[in-house]
């Protein structure tokens, strides 16, 4: 029995999401019905880094799946994009060691929140931002996003569905930047409760907005308290931008995800098809790098971190 690791990227508009639901179009059935097709193992299943939600989106989702199948990598991979629709697709993928799991083994993982300004929406941004019409202060912005940074209990960006045994986590960077018309605010961790990233978008649109302060934003991380934080924005604007695994690379087999490009141009692209390509790509940093990061995070970059 083979364990294979899986990099897919999809657009999750049409999805009610990763998980299997009953009578649903899910990113997790339709890619084992595709694999499935070609292996011929009914109890084939897809263990991800972890579930994306309805009109959620990733670039980068890494999951591991048993299998016997002989193929080698590319060839299985040629196969299984041959199986899949427009909106899903594999970018790579690798044999792994028996011990690996997706889930379990994910050292962290970082999201990308596409918020478009403007006197006017972009119908071309429309599956992929939100939409916030009023002026936004993004110096005040990044000035509260420093408050995140660190180890915290974020109870009070978690909506009702968390399974978690704790609300702590470690934000290890946070990036407050504009790409054109759009401002994109990322968040790397080493885990994220349910909904967390849209409430802290939520949460620093009020600030950017003026109706908060960025002591307000210490505040509710100090009470724990969801009804004090901002809105759950909406789902559409998130992207999965990449996991990241403790694991020597020379361990894939296939070919990995390039990690390095080359520093984005202080120049942001200015028109919508070339903002859809930046907000695309998995490499991209902002102007300034990671501008807001923890320290904690030093140390996790000193460790042979890879991205599937």
């Amino acid at each position: 029995m083979r364990n294979f690791a899986i990099t897919l990227r999809y657009d999750g508009t049409d999805f009610c999401g990763w998980q299997k639901q009953p009578g649903l179009r899910s990113v997790q059935e339709t890619v084992e019905q595709a694999i499935v097709a070609i292996t011929h193992e009914p109890a084939l299943r897809l263990n991800a880094s972890g579930r994306t939600d309805a009109g959620v989106h990733a670039l980068a989702q890494v999951a591991n799946f048993f299998s016997m199948t002989r193929l080698d990598c590319p060839t299985l991979l040629r196969a299984i994009n041959a199986q899949l629709p427009p909106d899903v697709s594999a970018l790579n993928l690798a044999e792994m060691p028996q011990s690996f799991d997706a889930n379990k083994d994910a050292c962290s993982k970082r999201y990308r929140y596409v918020v478009q300004r403007g006197a006017q929406p972009d119908p071309l941004l429309r599956r992929y931002a939100w939409y916030v019409r009023a002026h936004l202060d993004v110096t005040a912005m990044q000035e509260a996003a420093r408050i995140l940074l660190g180890r915290h209990d974020f109870s009070a960006f978690a909506t009702a569905g968390s399974e978690r045994l704790s609300p702590r986590r470690t934000v290890l960077a946070v990036d407050v930047y504009t790409c054109g018309s759009c401002l994109l605010i990322e968040v790397e961790a080493d885990g994220f409760l349910y909904n967390m990233v849209r409430t802290i978008v939520g949460s620093l649109v009020e600030i950017g907005r003026g109706k908060w302060t960025t002591d307000r934003l210490q505040e509710v991380l100090f009470r724990r308290d969801r009804r004090l934080a901002g809105p759950t924005a909406p789902a559409q604007g998130l992207f999965l931008v990449k996991v990241c695994y403790d694991i020597n690379p020379s361990l894939h087999l296939g070919k990995s995800v390039a990690t390095t490009a080359n520093p984005v141009s202080q120049n942001s692209p200015q028109d919508t098809t070339a903002v859809l390509s930046f907000l695309l790509d998995t490499c991209q940093q902002s102007p300034h790098g990671s501008a807001l990061r923890s320290p904690s995070s030093e140390a996790q970059s000193d460790k042979n971190s890879a991205q599937i």
